[in-house]
């Protein structure tokens, strides 16, 4: 049997272990130190955001950026029924009801005229107004920023951009995320770049960065005993997690090159074929291609997308579906959502293929030739 190929497993480059060294070398081991300060201003440089707040990982930033945007019991917050469950868990932490709305059937983000149109109807007949939008930037394709600051402007909302799958993403030069109220990265150990396991949250407003550090500190007051006026939680990033970002973001541009690389030979072998859909990158954006999507239309391919799946598996080749919508998960199936009928199409005929950033072009082959094999079954 050859060699197992992951999904999207982690690759470290030629400085991670040095700066862990450096971090047990000076004892800065836990729970912050010098390298999680730079880290952070590695962040910054990268996002363009006025503050970025090291944590433990992109669930923990989308809580407090529900938080500080002061969802309640009962608030509905907007957002697309596409994504991972950590990108609306936090919701249901802060008691408040999630309202999926379908994304568009191209690149798989937040369809945001449908969600123009919602938004109007509301304004219009007396419908209650989110307080909050969650967009996703999934598979590493930025949404469309413009657009979603005139919204936010227009309709009053705070903007939290889900960019948890698109560091290193770009809308119309700036980072995915850029412009929003606050920003959710994740560093996983699947994701484009990792801490093991880590997530950072960018702030517009520096004094949103203060409370979140607060809060992710378990609320501590100032005083030299233990004093606590609210809660919080333990949240934030260790320092030796820290200086693998710190080493990551050192390489993130050649990751990036080489998972849109992965992304172009896949579409170059196998974009001609009968029923074979890639998902698109946003016109004005460079996505990361975290991972290569495409859709499989069995009417035309011959099998389905679960076919070439299992057809990969038997090789020992990690795949995997897309992510199933929220609307049709069993613990949000009563929950409000608008249309929905592309997500679910997309999830029933769509496929994630291995995207590695230390893939060569002999693992490229060899998933290349089974779905050639399987598609002509």
């Amino acid at each position: 049997m050859p060699d197992r190929l992951f999904l999207s497993p982690p690759h470290m480059g030629s400085n991670e272990r040095r700066y862990v060294e450096e971090a047990f070398d000076s004892n800065w081991v836990a729970p912050i130190g010098p390298m999680l300060d730079r880290f952070e201003a590695g962040l910054m440089a990268l996002t363009g955001m006025k503050r970025v707040v090291a944590l433990t990982s992109g669930t923990a930033a989308l809580h407090l950026a529900l938080r500080l945007s002061g969802i309640e019991e009962h608030d509905v917050v907007w957002g697309s029924t596409m994504t991972f469950i950590g990108g609306v868990a936090p919701i249901l932490y802060q008691g408040a009801v999630p309202l999926f709305l379908d994304v568009d059937p191209t690149t798989l983000l937040l369809d945001l005229d449908l969600m123009e149109e919602r938004l109007e109807h509301c304004s219009q007949n007396g419908g209650l107004l989110p307080k909050v939008v969650i967009s996703t930037d999934l598979y590493g394709a930025a949404i469309d920023a413009d657009r979603m600051q005139q919204l936010k402007e227009r309709y009053g909302f705070r903007w939290i951009s889900d960019s948890a799958e698109s560091v290193g993403s770009h809308w119309k030069g700036r980072h995915a995320g850029y412009g929003a109220d606050f920003m959710v990265l994740s560093f996983n150990g699947n994701k484009i770049i990792t801490t093991s396991g880590g997530g950072a949250l960018g702030c517009r407003e520096p004094e949103m960065a203060d409370k979140a550090r607060f809060l992710a500190t378990q609320a501590r007051d100032p005083a030299p005993h233990y004093e606590h006026t609210t809660y919080g939680y333990n949240y934030r990033l260790s320092n030796l997690c820290a200086a693998v970002g710190v080493g990551q973001l050192e390489v993130l541009e050649e990751r990036v090159i080489a998972r849109r690389a992965i992304n172009a030979a896949y579409q170059e072998r196998l974009g001609d074929k009968e029923g074979i859909f890639f998902h698109e990158e946003p016109t004005e954006g460079r996505a990361n291609r975290w991972l290569t999507t495409l859709e499989v239309d069995p009417t035309k391919a011959g099998c389905t997308s679960e076919a070439i799946r299992l057809a990969l598996e038997e090789e020992n080749i990690e795949s995997r579906p897309l992510w199933k919508p929220m609307h049709l998960q069993p613990v949000f199936q009563a929950m409000p959502c608008t249309a929905g009928e592309v997500a679910a199409s997309a999830f029933n005929r769509g496929l994630c293929l291995p995207s590695g950033s230390a893939m060569t072009s002999d693992d490229i082959d060899r998933v290349v030739r089974i779905i050639e094999r399987t598609i002509r079954c």
